[in-house]
């Protein structure tokens, strides 16, 4: 495939998935439009497009001009209520499909989810009458649930039915990698942790479930979602199919922990037990942050730019052991790997060079 004639909207360019996903586009010689409300970007070559994808007149005036052939969807708004997320985030796809549709240039939309298909929506985690089977595969039925990813994957449907594009779903786990400012950012939530712990002498305590720390688990880097995006979007077989997407391997917390602690040269503390949600320690370390930040002479001295404690305390909180299935993927030529534990250090690493954590 000629990738000089492939042409990129990336919506969610200034998040984890986005951000990572432009970049490998344009190292593979694609042209690439980055739309988000906030077009600030250290990527060269991504073209920003500021737009309101809540808003219909802001949607066409952005995008007047731009004939995208692939629009990478990686992007949400949290809202009070599942129902809430349902209307908001439903129309946020349906907006921006509607208004690129006149172009008729769209051949294929791929639309970024995860594992909330399978375990509901963040307040309702198995609440469906079982838990559910683990490993998850892209073949078990929806739930009986509201679930907003569901809507969005009908406004996809729906609009390929009316032009004709293809489409994929993606659904990673926890996705691990760099961006400031998003909603969903473990791994940048725990190095500001590991940060917090190193400096005040306190231990690295898990802040999550037994079943979480005891059982097996997967992540999904951003590098290896960005990937698979541009993989099921280019390969025919791919087409039109849901695909997980995790790094390849598996781990206990039990384990991974302590070697997270080893990085940061701090000590961890086993499970002891008690569930200690994450949100209820960082809510108070603002001012601590911003001692840390002056100390140091970090970029970003604001605690709740970087940390996202209630997403990583629903993540490691879970009543069970969740991981995914990737033979669907495997079985059609996705092979990519990436380890697990190098996620997290190279994603430290970065955070430190960017100097934003000490």
């Amino acid at each position: 495939m000629d990738n000089a004639k492939n042409i990129a909207l990336v919506v969610g360019a200034t998040g984890i998935t986005g951000s990572n996903l432009a970049q490998e586009l344009i190292s593979q010689g694609w042209t690439v439009y980055g739309l988000s409300r906030n077009t600030n970007n250290n990527i060269p070559k991504l073209l920003p497009v500021k737009a309101d994808l809540l808003n219909i007149d802001s949607l066409n005036t952005a995008l007047d001009g731009i004939s995208p052939t692939h629009v990478y969807f990686t992007t949400w708004m949290r809202n009070d209520t599942e129902e809430e997320n349902i209307r908001v985030n439903s129309a946020l796809v349906r907006n921006l499909l509607d208004v690129l549709t006149p172009e008729q240039s769209v051949q294929h939309v791929a639309l970024v989810t995860g594992l909330k298909h399978y375990l509901g929506p963040f307040e309702a985690y198995v609440k469906a009458g079982k838990l559910p089977e683990t490993p998850v595969r892209e073949e078990h039925p929806r739930l009986p649930l509201p679930n907003f990813y569901y809507a969005q994957e009908d406004e996809v449907y729906k609009a390929s039915e009316r032009d004709g594009f293809t489409w994929s779903i993606h659904r990673p786990h926890t996705v691990i990698g760099y961006a400031v400012g998003n909603l969903m950012n473990m791994g940048t939530t725990l190095a500001v942790y590991a940060s917090i712990c190193k400096e005040t002498g306190r231990k690295f305590v898990w802040p999550g479930s037994a079943e979480q720390w005891n059982g097996v688990s997967d992540v999904t880097d951003a590098r290896i979602l960005a990937k698979q995006l541009v993989w099921a979007s280019t390969t025919e077989s791919a087409k039109n199919q849901a695909f997980n997407i995790v790094n390849g391997d598996v781990f206990r917390w039990k384990w991974l922990w302590k070697r997270l602690a080893d990085w940061f040269g701090i000590e961890a503390e086993d499970f002891d037990g008690t569930v200690r949600p994450l949100e209820n320690v960082l809510n108070h370390e603002g001012e601590t942050w911003k001692e840390i930040a002056k100390k140091y002479g970090l970029k970003e001295n604001n605690l709740d730019r970087l940390a996202s404690a209630w997403h990583t305390d629903l993540d490691l909180g879970r009543p069970l052991e969740v991981i995914c299935d990737m033979a669907k993927s495997r079985k059609l030529g996705f092979t990519a790997y990436q380890n697990t534990e190098d996620s997290f250090t190279e994603l430290f690493e970065k955070l430190k060079a960017e100097r934003l954590i000490p």
